[in-house]
């Protein structure tokens, strides 16, 4: 394992921490609900939807978290200004913790940040998410709404390579970086997440991970879901090798360094978790070997997993 040499920034938000060096905290799981095609959703423009199908999942995944010891943010979409507005207010009566406010278009996105603040919900959201191609509007309702967490997605249409992603995140002469655009739209608590565009890419998404904390320090994660999801020979494959490729696309980031995982349906967190965990373990394990580093918490999944 390896240790970084600069400061590695830990944020908490809504009670969860995130970021750090290997083997501090565990890795951060963060699984969908209400996205589209979601079961529990009856009505997905009006927000309607079997509440207790959903609050049923988010039971699920709690107990989960609590078996191995990865904390949880919950990703609320939304494809309608109406119906994020009611997916929020649900989760959050639900849930202690953080949630993602995950709008399919920066309209919805403004309209679900503008809420968050209105009801007193801005210091448990994560605002999902900062793009290069953020629109001035959004960015000033996400100002507005004293939203202080944030992901930023290194989204890069002309360069989809390792060093194209991380050079979203720079100031140039063209443009200003991500880290600047987050920190003039009132974000003091940065997630990055290194973009999976290809079905091979946890690969270099896993490396880009590694060169985000290695150069800026800041917690690093991405939606390795989007990868094995892409991937449409997976629908030949009998569903205990679609896990066990589904467990390896997670942990490939996890080894190096990543702190966070967008793993898809929040359905899905019996599946990835305790593999997400046993990495976390094993991570923990070596680099209090090596260099004395040891978990910032006795529920790191390292004093869960093997009992």
């Amino acid at each position: 394992m390896f240790k970084f040499d600069n400061e590695q920034k830990i944020f908490e938000i809504g009670g969860v921490k995130v970021g750090g060096q290997p083997g501090q905290l565990p890795t951060v799981m963060i699984g969908s609900i209400f996205y589209h095609g979601d079961t529990v959703i009856i009505n997905e423009e009006e927000g309607t939807f079997d509440k207790e199908k959903a609050e049923e999942v988010l039971r699920v995944e709690a107990e989960v978290s609590e078996k191995t010891g990865n904390p949880r943010i919950v990703d609320v979409c939304g494809a309608w200004p109406k119906a994020i507005v009611r997916f929020i207010d649900f989760v959050a009566e639900k849930i202690d913790g953080p949630f993602l406010v995950d709008g399919t278009t920066s309209t919805v996105r403004a309209a679900a940040a503008k809420h968050v603040a209105e009801i007193g919900l801005s210091e448990r959201a994560v605002f999902n998410s900062i793009s290069p191609e953020a629109k001035p509007e959004e960015l000033e309702a996400l100002k507005d709404s004293k939203i202080k967490a944030a992901i930023l997605l290194t989204y890069n249409s002309r360069n989809m390579t390792v060093a194209g992603k991380l050079s979203t995140l720079r100031d140039s002469p063209e443009r200003r970086g991500l880290i600047s655009v987050a920190s003039e739209a009132g974000i003091e608590k940065m997630l990055v997440d290194t973009t999976v565009l290809d079905i091979p890419d946890p690969g270099p998404v896993a490396k880009a991970c590694h060169i985000v904390k290695k150069e800026f320090g800041l917690p690093s994660g991405a939606g390795v879901h989007n990868a094995v999801d892409r991937w449409v020979s997976r629908k030949k494959q009998d569903h205990l090798t679609y896990r066990i490729n589904n467990a390896v696309a997670h942990v490939t980031p996890i080894v190096m360094g990543a702190n966070f995982l967008l793993y898809g349906p929040v359905r899905r967190a019996p599946e990835i978790y305790p593999a997400c965990g046993l990495a976390d373990a094993y991570v923990s394990y070596s680099m209090r070997q090596e260099y004395g580093i040891r978990p910032l918490s006795n529920s790191h999944p390292v004093f869960k997993i093997f009992l």
